[in-house]
């Protein structure tokens, strides 16, 4: 049995670079932390998602459109781009490292 990943883990770099283009790509950016870690500070155009959300940014995501993920660490992202990806989006990204990483790079 084999497993398919159908998203992308990238680097900060690459999520900076990904992002930079955002005007002309039509970047998504979802950040999955707790609230309060979200009030605290997020990357500059995140939404927060929780299972209380999720389902509406579904329903009113581009699915076309690139999607990049992020939580603490970058473990829970990953599942969370895996999950992005068998809803239909078709560039779901996780960063690796989380938003710990992002705030030291």
């Amino acid at each position: 049995m084999s497993i398919t990943v159908n998203f992308k883990r990238i680097g900060i770099t690459e999520a900076r670079a990904l992002i930079s283009e955002a005007p002309q790509n039509g970047l998504q950016i979802v950040d999955i932390r707790d609230e309060q870690s979200f009030q605290q500070a997020h990357i500059e155009s995140a939404s927060h998602l929780d299972n209380g959300n999720i389902e509406e940014f579904i329903a009113s995501a581009a699915v076309d459109k690139p999607l990049l993920i992020y939580c603490y660490h970058g473990n829970m992202s990953q599942g969370a781009a895996a999950y992005f990806a068998e809803q239909g989006f078709t560039e779901s990204y996780s960063l690796d490292g989380g938003f710990e990483a992002w705030q030291v790079e």
